[in-house]
């Protein structure tokens, strides 16, 4: 019998380009653990939600909004159902090598103090995405939309660039394309804050996760990410990006980092 329980959930929204590339890999590779996958779409109206019915294998449960409720309550939707020990959130355009869920596992039931982590993303290239790692703030923000001389450091600071890639450390911001946590710790935070349509909402869950354990950047696991980085192409999704800014910036005012 597989050592480990895990569960796993991707919001999907016209993601027909990348979506099956990833549950192909996962049918492909996850073989050390007992898994279930839970793909909630958003109200797709391209090939999305054909290609999934394709890939059914029995470890797959679509579940489908008749509107895009966006990413973090479409992950919470859910939180009721799985029983599992450990649990990821996975973006659509995420493909895996190995089996990366299994070791996971396996590394967090050997480190009872870590409750989060975060993988090493690479583009499908291999070359190394650098993302963000510490809490926001509105010059690490400005750093990454302006690239100027003179935020360098801002945006260095926001990547921790000052640590090494290829080691271990704790970290606050965990990118939320792909994160793996305690289910149970999951839902002691109540999951995602669904205040946020979207962005934020994976900083802001870093933050609830690290009032009870440590979040964790760990080269020793690795995805693969084509990140569209939509709010720099799209008006409709920075102006999206700016109303969390705000949210987050008001819930966290003055409370500890």
């Amino acid at each position: 019998m597989p050592a480990y329980s895990v569960s796993m959930s991707v919001v999907t929204y016209n993601s027909e380009k990348h979506i099956g590339e990833l549950l192909d890999s996962i049918a492909a590779h996850v073989r050390g653990v007992a898994y279930h996958l839970y793909v909630i779409d958003n109200g797709s109206t391209d090939r999305t939600i054909e290609i999934v019915k394709s890939r059914d294998d029995g470890h797959i449960t679509l579940m489908e909004n008749k509107e895009n409720v966006g990413f973090g309550r479409g992950h919470n939707l859910i939180l009721d159902r799985i029983r599992s020990q450990y649990h990821a959130c996975i973006n659509p355009d995420i493909f895996i090598k190995d089996d990366v869920i299994g070791a996971l596992s396996a590394y967090l039931d050997a480190h009872q103090e870590i409750g989060l982590v975060t993988p090493k993303v690479l583009y499908p290239n291999g070359e190394l995405q650098i993302l963000p790692k510490r809490n926001p703030k509105v010059l690490y923000l400005l750093s990454r939309k302006c690239r100027i001389g003179a935020l360098k450091k801002y945006r260095e600071a926001f990547e921790m660039r000052e640590k090494d890639p290829d080691t271990a450390f704790d970290i606050e911001f965990c990118t939320g394309c792909f994160l793996f946590v305690r289910t149970d710790l999951l839902k002691k935070v109540g999951g995602f804050d669904e205040r946020f349509f979207l962005y934020f909402e994976d900083a802001d869950l870093g933050r609830k996760i690290r009032r009870y354990a440590r979040t964790q950047y760990n080269p020793a696991f690795v995805v693969y990410h084509y990140w569209q980085r939509a709010s720099d192409k799209k008006i409709r999704f920075f102006l999206i990006q700016l109303s969390s800014m705000r949210k987050y910036f008001r819930k966290w005012k003055n409370q500890a980092p």
